[in-house]
């Protein structure tokens, strides 16, 4: 089984919970997002050529906000039967930085299936550095409180990722919220 038949083992369970909390959240699998829009030519000023390069998400997370319109707020990169390379850590991160130059207020995180009773990986906590959040699950099924876990921090991904995207674009508006404190809160089990 590769990754994203496993994911698509539970993706519907991930979706019906966080359904529980926002019937705008839809779960996807194997969808491509583009990671780079390369402008390739100009008239005058307007962009008269454009690519966008994209990578295929093993799970994301989207929000409908119109009919036809939806925002992706995060992305799960999945890793199947426990082992990951210094060299997996260095190029799952590289694709959340990435992905976030053309989704600023996307999260990012990463979840790895079939760990036994291994913790998570040290080299993943070095090299991970544009993970939002990482995961292990001692089997391939979550269990009861693994799927918990997973959904309330989705949950709070989402949030994040609303935060952020309000943040960045409504900063010179009148009328904004005005911050005074961004906290990023590290919390481990």
């Amino acid at each position: 089984m590769n990754e994203i038949e496993w994911v698509r083992t539970f993706a519907p369970s991930v979706e019906v919970g966080l359904r529980k909390t926002d019937s705008k959240l839809s779960v996807f699998t194997g969808r491509k997002l583009p990671y780079a829009h390369e402008i390739r030519a100009y008239n005058n000023a307007q962009i008269q050529e454009a690519d966008f390069m994209d990578y295929e998400t093993d799970l994301l997370v989207t929000e409908q906000i119109k009919d036809d319109v939806w925002i992706p707020r995060v992305i799960v990169e999945a890793k199947y039967r426990g082992s990951l390379t210094t060299h997996d850590a260095i190029t799952y991160s590289h694709k959340a930085a990435t992905h976030r130059q053309v989704h600023p207020y996307l999260r990012y995180g990463i979840l790895i299936g079939k760990r036994e009773r291994y913790p998570l990986p040290g080299r993943l906590f070095r090299h991970g550095t544009q993970f939002d959040f990482m995961l292990s699950w001692v089997g391939s099924i979550p269990t009861k409180r693994e799927m918990r876990d997973c959904i309330d921090i989705l949950t709070k991904e989402v949030q994040a990722s609303r935060i952020m995207e309000e943040i960045i674009f409504n900063s010179r508006k009148k009328g904004r919220p005005h911050y005074t404190v961004l906290h990023k809160e590290l919390k481990v089990k």
